[in-house]
Formats: structure tokens, C-alpha cells, sequence
């Protein structure tokens, strides 16, 4: 991968596997994990945010499990924080996922950093965007599916949130198409917020600026309305992001759960039950 304006990036190879993969419609992922976790003091100020520990897990081996699962293969990291650290963690990586790097020496936002990466998506049919700084154990397969409905350039993953004025707030029509983005609202009309899950297509990165410091929900989103589409996702979603949420999910052991096995127990039994369900009704 070609390095950005800010600097080199760095290939990490996947490891060699001969376990079976799914089919992967978004064979490459985005895991946006620059952040200097400022809320996370003193934590972050000798490790990065990306790297804090859950149940002895760096949050980043979360996610690349959850990449793996998806049948991802390819992941650009940004770094900016701490960035040594980083880069020693992907050199340790065995995964069949290659880790691409690629360091911000200024921080770019959410929309700065897939600007400087459109490179990335060459070959893609569509991409994962993930941001980084929350633990997810979710149905992604539905999103894919709703996806995959629709020729729409993006597909927002969603959540209902107790404070949608903290959030990236949405409105929905019926069809499921986003008709409203506000960020952070003082005046929230809805609950449905962004879940820093998505799914893009190339055409959407025709939509970021062309350089420099950008927000995907400040500056992208919001023009985005009426030209995306959004999914409530299935499943739980934590922002590690303060010390409150960071030993909420130290607490808490079932996040301690491999995807994988999480993924199997609970969208696994409901398959296998529609699979009873589909057979008791031919019977």
C-alpha cells in the first residue's frame, strides 16, 4: 500500500492458515483507532488507547478477531499516540489478517484518515469501517445483509442509546434510509444513534474531503442524508472511551468471550432453531 502525506505506512503479512473462511463481500476493514484516549488518564498515558487491556486482551485482538470472523484480510490502522507501541503489537500478530499501518504524525478525524487512505480500497468491492475504541459483540451478518440490498453508497450500523445527546443521532424513514444525521444534538428527536460500524462502498469516499483534518459525523454524514442507509444492529456495544466504561467491561467477564464463540452461541442456536422451525413446518 502506498504511504499517505503523513507518513510511510507498513504491511505487517497475514499469518498462514488452512482453516476455512467465509465468504467475505467487505474482504477489508478500517479500524480507525488513532485516538489519544484523553478520558482514559493515566491509563493512556503510557499505553494507547487501541491497546488497552480487557481481561488481559489488547482492544485492538478483539476487533481482529472479529475481522477474521468476517472474512477480512486486509486492515489499515491508523496510529498517532504512543505509535511505537503499535507497531510492536502488529509485528507479534498470527492471524490470517494483514495489518496495514499508517501513522498520522497530526491526527486527521474519522473522514481526514479515509481520505489519506483511499488507496486502501482498491479492489473492494465494499469495506468495513470500525471505530476502534468500543467492544462490539453484534450480529454483523445482518448488516452485511442490509448492505447488500441496496446500491446506496453507505450502510450505517445502529444502536438506541440512554443519551442520544452524546451521540451521532439518525432518523430513519420506512424503507431503512437515513433522512437526518446530527452530531451530538442539543435537542435530540430520536434514540437511534451511530454505532461506529459501517459498510462503504468505493463511490462514498468520493464524498471526503480531499485532505486535511475531517469528522465523518460533523462533516460527512450529515450531507450524506437521504443517500444512506441505516441498521439497527442485534447484539451489545460498549465505548471503552472513560474510565467508568473501561472497568464497566472489566467487570463485566462475557466480554471476555472470543467473536467467534459469542457469534456461535447466540446467532448459531437462532439459525439452528429457524433451521427446526423451517423443517417441523414442511413436516
Amino acid at each position: 500500500m502506498k504511504g499517505n502525506r503523513d507518513g510511510r505506512s507498513r504491511e505487517y503479512p497475514a499469518a498462514h492458515t488452512t482453516a476455512k473462511k467465509p465468504r467475505a463481500a467487505a474482504s477489508k476493514a478500517f479500524l480507525l483507532a488513532a485516538g489519544r484516549g484523553t478520558r482514559l488518564r493515566p491509563l493512556t498515558d503510557t499505553t494507547p488507547k487501541c491497546l488497552a487491556p480487557i481481561h488481559g486482551k489488547p482492544l485492538l485482538n478483539y476487533w481482529l478477531e472479529i475481522c477474521e470472523a468476517l472474512g477480512v484480510r486486509h486492515v489499515l490502522i491508523n496510529t498517532h499516540h504512543l505509535a511505537d507501541q503499535v507497531r510492536a503489537w502488529a509485528k507479534r500478530q498470527n492471524t490470517a489478517v494483514k495489518i496495514h499501518l499508517a501513522h498520522e504524525k497530526v491526527l486527521l478525524g474519522s473522514a481526514g484518515t479515509l481520505a489519506a487512505n483511499r488507496d486502501f480500497i482498491r479492489g473492494a468491492d465494499s469495506v468495513y469501517i470500525f471505530y476502534a475504541d468500543n467492544l462490539a459483540q453484534v450480529n454483523f451478518d445482518s448488516l452485511l445483509a442490509c448492505h447488500e440490498s441496496h446500491n446506496a453508497p453507505l450502510t450505517l450500523g445502529l444502536f438506541r442509546t440512554p443519551h442520544p445527546e452524546r451521540c451521532g443521532i439518525v432518523e430513519l424513514d420506512e424503507a431503512g434510509r437515513v433522512r437526518r444525521f446530527e452530531e451530538k444534538p442539543k435537542q435530540p428527536t430520536s434514540n437511534l444513534a451511530f454505532a461506529g460500524v459501517a459498510i462503504a462502498r468505493p463511490e462514498f469516499f468520493s464524498h471526503l474531503p480531499a485532505e486535511g483534518f475531517a469528522d465523518l459525523g460533523q462533516d460527512v454524514f450529515p450531507k450524506l442524508a437521504g443517500r444512506m442507509y441505516g441498521h439497527e444492529l442485534e447484539g451489545r456495544l460498549l465505548d471503552i472511551g472513560t474510565l467508568a466504561n473501561y472497568e464497566q467491561a472489566q467487570q463485566d467477564r462475557s466480554w471476555a468471550v472470543s467473536f467467534n464463540v459469542w457469534n456461535e452461541r447466540c446467532w448459531g442456536a437462532m439459525k439452528t432453531q429457524e433451521g427446526i422451525e423451517k423443517r417441523e413446518g414442511l413436516d
